[in-house]
């Protein structure tokens, strides 16, 4: 939380202007004269479009963002119709997510509607909210959509000058094996398990069962991930209702300090959501206590009923995820290294290309392709590097693969900044060294998968230059790094190290 980069610092922009921005929606419901339960749901319904809303260009980012209320205001409708209908509000909810898991088939746009579909049904568990106050909810998100507008789009367009990365695609499947489908029945299973366990916990409580077993299965692939997921789930709540005993049980529901404490969480919640999902958690869980403590209901009984009921939900995302179409981590990690590997492939070729004279060939984006795409691997790979895994040599195995992508990406990275150099020169060197690494990374796929792209790296004449000495120092290295790779990626993930 304290010591993860923050380039440009735009972890802390974005999170100031985050509280920049509920704040103003809540200001705007409250000087409307709406309740409290509209003004908490402008609230949440201005976070969600702040944190959820993650297309790759700001235009499409207010599209989205305009889109919001079109998925949330049925939602409201079907949710608070049905408040007083348990079984047919259970199957409501249950289809509401198996179509926002769904939804994430067609990218950024359709994972924020699904989030907000999802939470604007929760919303309505949480809160109570009857189909009499449905026009000052719909106010209330309408001015929240209006007020995130205004600061995202208007006053703080932080998006312009930094735009978000691209993605990398999601790993492909057909059928039942196509990651959305495969998640949604996993989703909707875990949440049906964590609604039947939560209702035997609490009639009134039992919601935030199926909000955890949701929350766990956003941006996880693999049953590792998803374990892993749903532990510091736990431990963030477990953390957050200890602070929650001894802060917002006290204050008794005080409007000021109640709202800068909010502020507070809303600005932690941002602010650790890349780097921390036990810290981001942990706020979630304060803030909740405290819109607890505003609504008079706050006691110590609830909080602890807060814990049960998130293991609940952690308890049905172990099963969904165990038993539902279940994809191993060794799968999701092997499939995301073979990408970035052929990412490496392709970026040697081209800075080669570009280091002979061709200055339409430009590894950069590539370089910046790679990043992601480790990033996803990394990802893939924490669950087994993590302190409660007790699988020695898979653990052992998971960070030697680390360190070596990482040092793949320090060379990629250096061998595009040095095709970058308009004085930089080709030599055949260069050539015999990019079909070397070439062959390193068709070592390394899987029996049967060749590699569609061949290196064109033209032939011409030794021409001894700087910036080709360079080149090949990194060319070299990642050629033994690649060779490096065969032992942990070649062998059993079971078997000793020491073995391979």
């Amino acid at each position: 939380m304290f010591v993860a980069p923050d380039p440009g610092l735009l972890r802390l922009r974005v999170s100031l202007r985050a509280v920049l921005g509920i704040g103003l929606a809540v200001a705007a419901a409250e000087l409307a004269g709406l309740s409290l339960t509209a003004s908490i749901t402008g609230g949440l319904a201005a976070l969600l479009a702040l944190f959820t809303v993650g297309d790759a260009t700001v235009r499409r980012q207010a599209v989205t963002t305009l889109l919001l209320p079109a998925v949330g205001f049925p939602v409201l409708a079907l949710a608070s119709t049905l408040h007083g209908q348990p079984l047919l509000r259970s199957v409501s909810w249950l289809a509401v997510v198996f179509a926002g898991v769904y939804a994430r088939r067609w990218g950024p746009r359709g994972h924020a509607l699904g989030i907000f579909g999802f939470m604007m049904f929760f919303s309505t568990q949480f809160l109570h909210a009857v189909p009499g106050q449905l026009p000052e909810l719909y106010g209330a998100v309408a001015l929240a959509v209006a007020a995130s507008c205004a600061v995202r789009f208007g006053a703080w367009c932080i998006e312009r000058r930094n735009p978000p990365p691209a993605q990398p695609a999601p790993l492909t499947g057909r059928g039942l094996a196509r990651p959305t489908t495969r998640q949604a029945l996993q989703a909707t299973a875990a949440c049906a398990i964590a609604l039947a366990v939560g209702l035997l916990l609490s009639p009134d409580r039992w919601y935030w069962a199926v909000g955890t077993a949701w929350w766990i299965f956003v941006n996880t692939a693999s049953r590792g991930e998803t374990l892993v997921r749903g532990f510091r789930r736990v431990v963030g709540t477990v953390a957050g209702i200890a602070v929650g005993l001894v802060v917002a049980v006290p204050l008794h529901g005080a409007v000021g300090p109640t709202a800068v404490l909010v502020a507070v969480c809303v600005f932690g919640i941002f602010y650790t959501a890349g780097p921390s999902y036990s810290w981001m958690t942990f706020f979630v869980t304060v803030m909740a206590g405290l819109l607890y403590g505003l609504l008079g209901v706050l006691h110590p009984g609830l909080l602890w009923l807060r814990f049960e009921e998130t293991a609940a939900g952690a308890l049905g995302a172990v099963i969904g995820v165990a038993l539902i179409l279940p994809v191993t981590t060794h799968a999701t990690t092997e499939a995301w290294v073979q990408r970035a590997l052929h990412c490496v492939h392709r970026c040697t070729g081209v800075a080669a290309m570009r280091l002979a004279g061709d200055e339409r060939a430009d590894p950069a984006p590539l370089a910046a392709e790679l990043e992601l795409l480790l990033g996803r691997a990394r990802l893939s790979l924490a669950p087994l590097v993590h302190p409660v895994s007790p699988l020695r040599a898979r653990k052992a195995r998971a960070r030697q693969v680390m360190e070596l992508l990482d040092a793949c990406a320090r060379e990629v990275r250096g061998l595009a900044t040095v095709a970058a150099d308009p004085d930089a020169s080709h030599d055949a060197r260069l050539t015999a060294a990019c079909h070397r690494v070439e062959a390193a990374v068709l070592a390394l796929a899987p029996p049967g998968q060749a590699l569609t792209d061949r290196l064109a790296v033209p032939e011409q004449a030794p021409h001894h230059h700087p910036g080709a000495e360079a080149a090949l120092a990194h060319l070299h290295a990642l050629e033994r790094v690649l060779a490096d790779l065969a032992a942990p990626l070649r062998t059993s993930p079971r078997a000793p190290l020491s073995a391979a």
